[in-house]
């Protein structure tokens, strides 16, 4: 299969859908795209119906260019990352994997254009991360909920207004970003560094302000992150978490539990705002996020400290700050609703907990006069 192929299957594939993500090549199942959330098939005139071992195998080789490195990693790791380009058309994050004797790849499309915080709708409370001088600031949430989006805003914020260095270790480089006010270095794994541990020890020489990680998949770079929050670097990262207190029990699990009383004393010193989201579907298509956003104060820091106890948690806190900037999920779930963002039905199945949630929805019917139950005629029995 020649690369002018697969630029066509490519192209074919982006253009059947309104609002697509990625593209989905199984073996087994036809070109799949998915969009707004859901996986829809693309019907190829010219090629079977169902995907043949042979041809992903063809389609994956040819994506990643037979390149020895990935095809290494491949065959030793069972999955690759990559990036590609179809000219003038798209940019992607391919990931290849086996499963069996078969490859399978997913390719995320990637946006040309840097969205702003406010073309992205979201809370004003992550325009103020990009005032922070130093810590560390996390985004997390399953892999397609928005986080890569939402960090590109945030570092855009920081492009406009602030003649800073700012150094990015990215797999792939996916938003690129020209210099405005700062001045950006972004590096690539694989092609510019070799680990994100081991780009982060070479960033902390490259003079930056601001150090974006792509992803904190280990310890080692963990603890480098921290030491660079700790000596006055702003650093941004993912991880893949639900909610912030499930964010701070897996970093303190990073590392032995000898030395959990010293990392809880670190991310308490750290620690400025840990961003969660999740991608919720919109009503008349497409999908809206949803957010719970933590932001360190004294009782959080507390908590980091000291660990959760009754009336006393990541939740409970999160709930009480508004005034800080804070929301918890559920509340941000109403907030949508309340807008005519999301169904009833979406707010309840996405909620963390689905009272709080209900009470909130039946409230906003209350004031506008609906009615919150389908019960009727109810009578005491005398």
């Amino acid at each position: 299969m020649r690369k002018q192929e697969i630029d066509y299957i490519l192209a074919r594939m982006l253009d059947s859908h309104e609002d697509i993500s990625d593209l989905n090549i199984t073996v087994g199942r036809p070109f799949q795209v998915e969009s707004s959330g859901e996986l829809m098939a693309v019907a190829m005139e010219f090629l079977p119906s169902e995907i043949t071992p042979f041809q992903a195998e063809i389609f994956a080789l040819n994506l990643i260019n037979r390149d020895r490195n990935l095809v290494r990693a491949l065959a030793e790791d069972g999955s690759c990352d990559a990036s590609y380009e179809l000219q003038g058309k798209a940019r992607f994050r391919i990931n290849v994997f086996s499963r069996g004797d078969a490859y399978s790849t997913v390719l995320r499309k990637l946006e040309d254009r840097i969205p702003t915080c406010e073309e992205l709708g979201l809370p004003k409370a992550l325009s103020e991360i990009a005032e922070e001088k130093n810590g560390f600031v996390l985004f997390v949430g399953a892999t397609g909920t928005g986080k890569t989006t939402s960090l590109a805003a945030v570092l855009n914020e920081i492009n406009e207004k602030q003649p800073v260095h700012v150094i990015t270790l990215e797999d792939p480089v996916e938003y690129k970003h020209s210099h405005k006010k700062a001045t950006f270095n972004q590096r690539e794994l694989g092609v510019d560094f070799t680990s994100f541990a081991g780009g982060l020890r070479a960033a902390l020489r490259q003079a930056p302000k601001v150090i974006l990680v792509g992803e904190m998949r280990d310890r080692e770079t963990m603890e480098i992150g921290l030491s660079a929050a700790e000596t006055g670097h702003l650093v941004l990262s993912t991880l893949h978490t639900m909610n912030a207190g499930q964010t701070i029990n897996r970093i303190i699990g990073m590392f032995p539990r000898a030395e959990e009383s010293q990392i809880r004393a670190r991310l308490t010193d750290t620690i400025r705002w840990i961003i969660c989201q999740k991608l919720l579907p919109r009503i008349g298509g497409g999908r809206v996020a949803a957010f719970e956003i933590m932001k360190t104060n004294l009782r959080v820091k507390d908590v980091i400290l000291n660990g959760q106890k009754e009336g006393k948690t990541y939740q409970d806190i999160i709930g009480s700050g508004h005034a800080f900037g804070m929301v918890t999920f559920d509340d941000y779930i109403v907030g949508l609703y309340r807008d005519g963002f999301i169904t009833q039905e979406t707010a309840l199945s996405y909620a963390t907990t689905r009272g709080v949630v209900g009470r909130g929805i039946d409230s906003i019917k209350s004031a506008k006069g609906e009615a919150t139950t389908e019960i009727k005629n109810l009578e005491v029995d005398w």
